[in-house]
């Protein structure tokens, strides 16, 4: 690997040729991504069970389909996201054309997580690209394999000047957060967060965080419990949890909490078999300090379903009861296939229940009453979220994915995405046949009063 600080300059000297800039190259540079990820999709498959047990029906699902999927949204809108938009001119500027110019940012550094390793990386990627930059890509240490195959699948699809992936731990990290970038985008947790945009802060770099939090599922006596039971094991145990927007904890109205439970419990054996542990198609924690802590977050709760593991980093799906808000589980993000269920009795004790936690990334809403649904997604700050399903607002191209306060700031996907990595030039284009003089000094009775004809 090339010293960082070399791999950088080589990348702001192949912007500033303009090379990245027409729609030709934008639209060359995604086509050969596709068709690379398309024919390395087995071996990306393989490395993603190697990390995170994934079957590759999961990992095509929730990692390599939305990635190609994303790349399918900017070719067919590229040209209308890149195209220069005329916007209305003020009366007194009629001599005037004002339009909105969409440019690249340059040189972009997109850090990722283990947890969707291809996703997280390559998503970002195809936004970047689609808007015209160049990028140095730093994906999660913890993935190690899939890691491996995205440098090689960068390196047989792009010039280094284009795209760079860059492996590593630690030091990594902190020796290019040292370097100045003309865009950031990290994915990851809140104390890395936290260091990403203090080092940023230092070259006023603009960042985007999406980071996570303790995303609440609400459930109120008059949700449809068998659908909301499977719609809640889906989403919490996706990836045995370990999704930034997975259901954190479950918060059931008290007179349906044991119908829900047992409804979830049958959904669990739908999905995963009566023996999760069993299944070659269920998947492990990532490495063994974050087992470990999830054993620890376990022990000397009642888990109601679950609650067994083995040696190879596997944990069924648990489902803790006689859970309280002081309980260890309720001090953290649990990412993992734990879900503690927290009962309320009215909608307002449920959200005081919410609101003790710092802004999550999403929310989830199970309810037919249209007063609960409008009251709690009013009311509550969150990323984004869902009503009456779990975690399927990510996967759309037509809305931003993102969260707020503590869950991160800015978004991406489809046009959101491409204008993340967009700066949008204002500008007017003043026709020369004529020079209005009433807004040049000295500023006489008349003047003022055309200006302020014109102005209000």
């Amino acid at each position: 690997m090339r010293d960082i600080k070399e791999i950088l300059d080589c990348q702001k000297a192949y912007f500033k040729t303009g090379a990245t800039r027409s729609i030709a190259a934008r639209e060359s540079a995604l086509e050969s991504l596709k068709n690379k990820i398309r024919s390395m999709e087995y071996e990306i498959l393989e490395a993603l069970k190697q990390d995170l047990g994934k079957s590759a029906p999961e990992g095509y699902m929730s990692e390599v389909g939305m990635v190609l999927e994303e790349i399918s949204y900017m070719q067919k809108h590229l040209k209308g996201l890149a195209k220069e938009k005329r916007v209305k001119t003020p009366l007194v500027q009629f001599h005037s054309k004002s339009y909105v110019k969409p440019c690249p940012y340059g040189t972009v550094l997109i850090m990722s997580p283990w947890n969707y390793p291809f996703l997280l990386t390559m998503a970002p990627l195809v936004d970047a690209l689609a808007a015209g930059n160049t990028a140095i890509l730093k994906p999660g240490n913890a993935s190690a394999h899939t890691s491996r195959i995205m440098a090689r699948l960068v390196e047989k699809t792009f010039s280094p000047q284009l795209v760079t992936v860059v492996e590593g731990g630690r030091e990594a990290n902190s020796l290019l957060l040292e370097q100045k970038f003309d865009y950031i985008f990290f994915t990851g947790g809140k104390t890395v967060g936290r260091l990403v945009m203090e080092k940023a802060a230092r070259h006023l770099t603009p960042v985007s965080l999406e980071l996570g939090g303790k995303s609440p599922c609400v459930v109120d006596e008059t949700a449809n419990l068998p659908l909301a039971a499977k719609r809640i094991v889906f989403g919490k145990f996706l990836n045995l949890g370990q999704t930034c927007v997975a259901p954190d904890y479950l918060l059931v109205q008290r007179n349906v909490k044991d119908e829900l439970l047992a409804h979830i419990e049958k959904a669990i054996r739908i999905q995963f078999g009566t023996m999760p542990l069993a299944n070659s198609d269920y998947g492990n924690i990532i490495n063994e300090k974050h087992f470990q802590r999830l054993i620890g977050l376990i022990q000397g709760q009642t888990a109601r379903i679950g609650g067994k593991y083995d040696d190879c980093r596997r944990m069924e799906p648990t489902v803790l009861t006689d859970v309280t808000m002081e309980s260890p589980v309720m001090q953290e993000e649990i990412f993992g296939p734990v879900l503690p269920v927290l009962e309320f009795d009215d909608i307002e004790e449920a959200i005081k229940m919410i609101e003790k936690h710092p802004t999550p990334l999403a929310l989830y809403v199970f309810t037919q009453n249209k007063s609960v649904k409008e009251k709690l997604t009013e009311e509550i700050a969150f990323g984004g979220g869902c009503i009456n399903d779990t975690i399927i607002h990510l996967a759309s191209t037509s809305m931003g994915f993102g969260g707020v306060g503590e869950s991160g700031m800015g978004a991406y996907h489809g046009k959101t995405g491409f204008d993340t990595f967009t700066h949008y030039k204002s500008l007017v284009d003043k026709k020369t046949w004529i020079d209005l003089p009433f807004r040049y000094a000295p500023y006489a009775r008349w003047k003022t009063k055309i200006v302020r004809a014109f102005i209000k």
